[in-house]
């Protein structure tokens, strides 16, 4: 190896280390851009080396922070963060909870299967995880620790549900996807829509599965009562506004009417509308919203522009180039290099957030992976079909980061709402069957590319 690669190998080495430290992220990565600027610049100076880094390097990154603030792409990063706590706040998922549980109660199990499908409604409606998460455990969990469910059930139905947010449209990872790779965001959300889909389907068939065989884990409610079409008719009642969001949003994306970014506007609108309907617009709830809106946004933004520097004194250093020689040397050939990316992306999740993965990580494989020969079909109307199929396959992968400990951001939502009896061990102990329900949707996504080809390639004709 030459010593750029070393920089390479310690670059990415002190970031992890300094990630356990506790200072921000977006400080961390920009810090270490530094850093390694700096030795590289002493290290041409006084040893004689070629690593092409001084003063320079670090000022071509305001170029590159000029071009990704003036990005259109990313305006509709803070709208659909603004869309999902929007409707976090409008009281439809309360609504729509205390309907599906009178309709599914004489089913075993039926409880859990409400939560799970109305995190699908809400993964497409808002993408939001932490109001996601937090807000079907506020509804659920005492109703299910009333009824006599198995703690470590309730808890993984919830952090599971919740986390379908970032993987179905409209999903912010998408869009930060999309825009780090060039590729079209109407493609990768119609791309995820058959993924998500056999996600939440699985989650439902385990909870049937399991209270079959284990009733005592998922009782029957005691004061259910004889299914009555008023029931179906508050369920289509309620479950109509999110319906109609969704089919505003993604469907004006799919059609071709907007932009991912205009449709984003209409989501916002839509929510507040929503909001406004239920009579949960108030003041305060506008301040917190927009409040909270903006927190978010700007964590999101700072870590770009920290991954912006990071990137750019990385791929100076020849980054791009070694990961490309170390994957293709891997004698397992396209499937196995493949497995062996997914497998190394879900380790990184255990440590790293989907963000810094996305970012940093992605833009150095996707070379690569265009590079492997995978023939894929794009019906001669979608660009890149292999990196669109990568990209879902990363994105589902990055799902489980938010259920691996002991960053998954997903566990510490739900342990922040859950009464004081329940511990830590026993959210981590309930998740588990949901990540290896994650790996299973990954690998049948894997076999099968044409499940993330097939609807952009029918909505582009």
């Amino acid at each position: 190896m030459e010593f750029n690669d070393y920089l390479v190998i310690a670059m990415f080495l002190t970031f992890i280390g300094l990630l356990f430290t506790g200072f921000p992220i977006a400080w961390v990565l920009g810090g270490v851009a530094c850093l390694f600027t700096l030795v590289g610049y002493i290290s041409d100076m006084y040893f004689d080396t070629i690593t092409g880094l001084d003063y320079l390097t670090l000022g071509m990154s305001v170029n590159r922070i000029y071009k990704f603030m003036d990005n259109w792409v990313l305006v509709a990063l803070p709208m659909f963060i603004f869309m999902g706590l929007m409707l976090d706040r409008s009281g439809i998922a309360e609504n729509l909870m205390k309907s599906m549980q009178s309709l599914f109660g004489k089913v075993r199990g039926g409880l859990a299967v409400t939560v799970t499908t109305i995190g699908i409604i809400l993964a497409a409606s808002t993408g939001i995880i932490g109001a996601s998460v937090v807000l079907l455990g506020l509804l659920s969990l005492p109703a299910m620790m009333k009824q006599g469910y198995s703690k470590t059930l309730a808890l993984g139905t919830i952090a599971g549900s919740g986390t379908l947010g970032i993987l179905i449209p409209p999903s912010i990872m998408l869009v930060i996807m999309a825009d780090q790779l060039g590729l079209s965001v109407g493609d990768l959300f119609m791309g995820a829509v058959i993924p998500g889909v056999i996600l939440g389907s699985l989650y439902i068939a385990y909870i049937l599965i399991f209270s079959l065989v284990r009733p005592k884990a998922a009782p029957l409610d005691p004061d259910r009562k004889p299914l009555q079409w008023r029931m179906v008719w508050d369920v289509f009642k309620n479950i109509l506004p999110p319906a109609a969001l969704i089919v505003a949003v993604l469907g004006s994306i799919f059609a071709g009417m907007t932009t991912p970014t205009e449709a984003s506007g209409v989501g916002a609108l839509g929510a507040t509308i929503l909001a406004a309907i239920n009579k949960k617009l108030k003041w305060k709830v506008i301040v917190e919203v927009t409040k909270a809106c903006f927190n978010t946004t700007a964590y999101i933004f700072a870590i770009f522009l920290g991954a912006t520097c990071f990137a750019l004194v990385l791929r100076s250093l020849g980054g791009d180039e070694f990961i490309e020689r170390v994957l293709t040397g891997i004698p397992f050939g396209p499937y196995g290099i493949m497995a062996v990316i997914l497998g190394a992306i879900f380790l990184l999740g255990f440590f790293l957030d989907w963000i810094e993965i996305t970012l940093i990580v992605l833009p150095l494989i996707a070379p690569v992976v265009s590079n492997l020969g995978f023939q894929i079909d794009g019906y001669g109307v979608i660009d890149n079909p292999e990196l669109v199929w990568f990209v879902v396959l990363i994105a589902v992968s990055l799902q489980t980061s938010f259920l691996t400990p002991p960053v998954g951001f997903a566990l510490f939502y739900l342990k922040g709402i859950c009464p004081p009896e329940i511990e830590l061990v026993d959210i981590y102990r309930g998740v588990i069957p949901f990540i290896i329900l994650q790996l299973i949707g990954l690998l049948i996504v894997a076999i099968w590319p044409q499940l993330v080809i097939w609807l952009p390639a029918i909505a582009y004709g």
